[in-house]
């Protein structure tokens, strides 16, 4: 099946490229790279687990869109310094995060509600449920950044609360966008009946 090696190609290159960066500074002693480079191994690995799923309900661009967010989090924010060079980067990443996770919830949706019952059910529900998971996402991330600093770095949350809420409003955006697309695709569908 094609999502299960595009799952274990993407897997085995980010978990190989992320342990070359963790020995890397691990020997160079730089202890915040090495860090982030074993929670990039970590995430890395995490999709694999949806080898031993009976139905994967995420499509190709979901993985591929996961693998994305790790490499522009992991890599090019906090080991290339994107976050610190480049102001716009950390919003920037907030709502593409806020995007993603909708289109979760999509998946999710559509995996979860048989497709004869999606008919009676409304637009509106889909829509809440498709920004409350971006949300939530948003407020878990901020949670993380904000222990991050607490115990490792000082680096993830440099504007205090006013990056928080930048990146929170960033996040709402891009669920709320993908929040309307759900709901007017749901009346579309409904409209086609």
């Amino acid at each position: 099946m094609l999502k299960h090696k595009i799952i274990i190609i993407l897997s085995l290159v980010f978990v190989v490229f992320m342990t070359v960066l963790f020995i890397l500074y691990l020997i160079k002693d730089d202890s915040s790279r090495w860090m982030v480079a074993l929670g990039g191994i970590l995430v890395s690995a995490l999709p694999i687990s949806l080898l031993f799923v009976k139905h994967n309900p995420f499509n190709i661009p979901i993985i591929i869109g996961f693998y994305v967010f790790v490499f522009c989090t992991t890599f090019l924010g906090s080991i290339a310094n994107f976050y610190v060079d480049f102001k716009w980067w950390d919003s920037t990443l907030h709502f593409y995060k806020g995007i993603f996770i909708g289109f979760v919830g999509i998946a999710l949706y559509k995996f979860f509600i048989p497709q004869g019952a999606r008919k009676d059910i409304s637009s509106w529900i889909i829509f809440l449920f498709v920004l409350s998971l971006s949300v939530t996402s948003t407020v878990l991330w901020e949670i993380y950044e904000f222990a991050g600093d607490l115990t490792f770095t000082q680096t993830m949350q440099r504007g205090g609360n006013k990056d928080t809420m930048y990146d929170m409003i960033f996040g709402l955006t891009g669920g709320l966008l993908i929040s309307i697309y759900s709901s007017v695709q749901k009346n579309h569908d409904n409209l086609q009946r």
